[in-house]
């Protein structure tokens, strides 16, 4: 019999973790968006990957607002970040 996953799989604090990288991959999107059009695809890329960390974040947190702001978030600059390639 398989165990259940439950909330208590990570430390205490990993979500802090989670979401100072997510911050980090967003302020790195930023500053290549600033940098002009030639950093696009670092932008889509990591900014995605970024939201999708908040995403994580805000399921862990459970909090609805967040979940429905970067699953959106998410889904809009992955179809960005797909249709540049």
């Amino acid at each position: 019999m398989k165990p259940k996953l439950d909330d208590d799989w990570y430390p205490d604090n990993f979500d802090w973790y989670v979401k100072w990288a997510a911050t980090v991959c967003i302020l790195i999107s930023i500053i290549a968006r600033a940098g002009g059009i030639e950093y696009r695809s670092i932008d889509l890329g990591v900014g995605t990957i970024g939201v999708l960390l908040w995403l994580w974040v805000s399921i862990m947190w459970k909090d609805r607002a967040l979940i429905m702001l970067n699953a959106v978030s998410a889904a809009m600059l992955a179809t960005a970040f797909l249709r540049e390639f």
